[in-house]
């Protein structure tokens, strides 16, 4: 899915990311190729292929080269507790779900599921637990018994860029500070 990501780059281009310099998108999927080269950043496709995410993982490092911040905006691949050692950087991700509920895979439809009244996003620093990390930021959305699946996706893709967006924000301006191992202060 294309709005985490291009929520950044159009911040960036707008100048609202101030200190923000996207060195590299580097994606397992080439759909994205041509909006992130049209607004003039530089694009590698690195494959996640079964059995072979060590050298995936190992060229996504090289592409990256030197950072001081890792953003996943929808990669939905689970980095490896050696990845995220070997970045030396703070990473940041977009989960699709108002964390700790729904995990996983397809969170709008389990919350669907579920009956729930509120949808939303959480951004968080990843960890070798999966998406277990310091929450930055969360957000919600009101949704009702008569909304489809897919209008719970639509809503909390509008969310997900939010809530994104202003966790990296926050992190380039040192405003979030970890504290007790887990949680994470954010100063306004």
């Amino acid at each position: 899915e294309d709005h985490a990501l291009l929520e950044i780059l159009w911040a960036v281009t707008r100048g609202e990311l101030a200190g923000c310099e996207i060195t590299a998108v580097i994606s397992n999927h080439t759909d994205l190729r041509a909006a992130t080269e049209a607004l003039g950043f530089a694009f590698h496709h690195v494959p996640v292929e079964k059995g072979a995410k060590a050298a995936a993982e190992a060229a996504i490092r090289a592409a990256a080269g030197e950072v001081d911040l890792v953003v996943l905006a929808r990669y939905m691949q689970v980095v490896s507790p050696e990845f995220i050692d070997s970045v030396g950087a703070p990473i940041i991700n977009i989960h699709h779900s108002f964390l700790p509920a729904f995990k996983g895979a397809n969170p709008y439809r389990q919350a669907h599921e579920k009956g729930v009244r509120l949808i939303g996003a959480t951004a968080h620093y990843v960890t070798a637990e999966l998406d277990q990390g310091p929450i930055i930021e969360q957000d919600v959305a009101r949704v009702n018994h008569r909304m489809s699946v897919q209008d719970f996706r639509a809503m909390g893709r509008s969310v997900e860029c939010k809530v994104l967006h202003r966790a990296v924000k926050w992190h380039l301006e040192d405003r979030v500070f970890l504290v007790e191992g887990n949680k994470t202060v954010v100063f306004s």
